[in-house]
């Protein structure tokens, strides 16, 4: 299948957001995880938030074609070169958007203690209006949107496995979004946030 059976914009004001739920098939999405999960050389970095310093609540690792680093938080990560895996899973999302894409950000949440707090993908080396595309493989995860200015606007989303969440515009300006904790036992989630580093 070269393209996802549907695309569901969420017609959010000041965003430009759509959500493709079957975008890979599950045999698919269950191969890439597998791979992903046993062939990445996790890391676990420190994080600091409001002058206090912490174990971040998720294993992350850096790909990329070039070697620009990403620095989000105080964290700086230098990238490895891109697997075949992530190039095959790249190629494919870029076949519904504009960007060609230059790194992703893999996420490993474990279980549902890990996490990632309030915040928009709006770092200056992204540039002013940044594409960015959110992959699902493995447990599906809540994701909530608030507006920056707007405290009435709020938005949940269940990522379901093997989807792609796509973000452009000016949504980096006016959105933040989370993932956020939950008690219940649930399986490990990947993440691939793919985006474009250029400088």
């Amino acid at each position: 299948m070269l393209f996802p059976s549907e695309e569901i914009p969420l017609n959010l004001p000041d965003a430009e957001i759509s959500y493709f739920p079957n975008f890979f098939s599950i045999a698919e999405a269950h191969q890439y995880y597998n791979c992903i999960l046993n062939t990445t050389q996790w890391q676990h970095d420190d994080i600091t938030i409001f002058g206090k310093t912490y174990k971040q609540p998720r294993l992350t690792a850096l790909f990329a074609v070039n070697d620009k680093a990403l620095k989000y938080s105080n964290i700086t990560m230098h990238p490895s070169a891109f697997t075949p895996t992530l190039k095959a899973i790249k190629l494919k999302i870029e076949s519904v958007c504009s960007a060609e894409f230059t790194t992703c950000l893999v996420n490993l949440y474990r279980d549902g203690e890990d996490s990632n707090g309030w915040h928009a993908d709006n770092e200056k080396q992204l540039g002013k209006n940044p594409v960015i595309a959110s992959v699902t493989f493995g447990e599906p995860r809540i994701f909530h949107l608030k507006h920056r200015f707007n405290k009435e606007l709020r938005h949940k989303l269940l990522l379901e496995n093997g989807s792609v969440l796509l973000m452009q515009g000016e949504t980096q300006h006016h959105w933040l979004h989370q993932i956020a904790k939950t008690k219940r036992k649930i399986n490990p989630r990947i993440n691939l946030t793919f985006r474009v580093i250029k400088k």
